[in-house]
């Protein structure tokens, strides 16, 4: 299901290039089980996403961390954008009222269903794709930027979509991406609702791929993130461990802002294709 808004933005760019209308079959089994998941979870992100979309003020994470302190959105105007994994789309209006052109991509349709009423509802459109990360409809290097706010940071193979990420950016082009650190995945309990420990309770040797209940998410250390970006012709230029400012809060039981102001909970790479 290919979303289309009339009107809105003028996109110079078709970014669907030389493929329009294409379904790629899904081949993995954690793609179809995220999807299940993210419909069912998609209401509950009907009112935080509204919030956002609401705010010229990004913030990012689930601290709220000001975009002063992360900078992932500088330098995008008149970019052509991919936000991978866009839930409600509002890093993708955010792009917008910055001046880039972007086109927004999530495996939820019941996600892509509540960014089309908040596009209607603020009068702000672009495009918006039903479809997987990891096997885009883009053509070759369509992009100057690939975004993702968790979304296919940790839900998708990074294996998958990293070099995915690479072949629809232009040379110079910037990945840029915050999801949860290693250090996160280390001091999961096996109890799903438990919240993090204190100490070290899964092998750091061997992380890829965690099986939840209802979902799966990915993880990769950082010195196996840095080769893999550097074999997809990607330059790491920064990696900000983000933590949790004083005085923060969250709606999340599964980490406290004690824990997050002495160990990081979020991480952001930015990396540049090379030319």
């Amino acid at each position: 299901m290919i979303l289309w808004p009339a009107g809105g933005i003028n996109h110079s760019l078709d970014p669907l290039g030389s493929r329009p209308g294409i379904v790629l079959p899904v081949t993995q089994d954690h793609v179809l089980r995220n999807r299940t998941a993210w419909d069912g979870f998609a209401e509950e992100y009907v009112e935080p996403g509204h919030q956002a979309w609401a705010s010229d003020e990004p913030t990012w994470g689930i601290w709220g961390v000001p975009e002063a302190d992360v900078g992932m959105l500088e330098d995008v105007e008149g970019l052509d954008a991919v936000e991978l994994g866009c839930g409600t789309g509002y890093i993708s209006v955010w792009l917008a009222r910055r001046g880039a052109r972007p086109v927004g991509l999530d495996n939820s349709p019941k996600q892509l269903e509540t960014a089309r009423r908040f596009q209607d509802e603020f009068d702000l459109r672009f495009p918006l794709i039903h479809g997987d990360a990891e096997r885009t409809p883009f053509a070759d290097e369509s992009f100057d930027l690939a975004i993702s706010e968790y979304g296919a940071a940790i839900w998708c193979d990074p294996y998958a979509w990293i070099p995915e990420a690479a072949r629809i950016l232009r040379p110079g082009g910037r990945l840029m991406f915050l999801g949860h650190t290693p250090l996160v995945t280390i001091c999961a309990p096996e109890d799903e609702d438990a919240p993090l420990e204190e100490r070290l309770l899964r092998d750091h040797f061997g992380m890829h791929r965690l099986e939840w209940s209802d979902s799966v998410e990915f993880q990769l250390p950082h010195g196996e993130m840095i080769r893999l970006l550097r074999s997809c012709g990607l330059e790491v230029e920064d990696l900000i461990e983000v933590r949790a400012p004083e005085g923060a809060t969250s709606r999340l039981d599964w980490v406290t802002p004690e824990w997050a102001r002495r160990w990081p909970t979020e991480d952001v790479w930015k990396a540049r294709k090379r030319r």
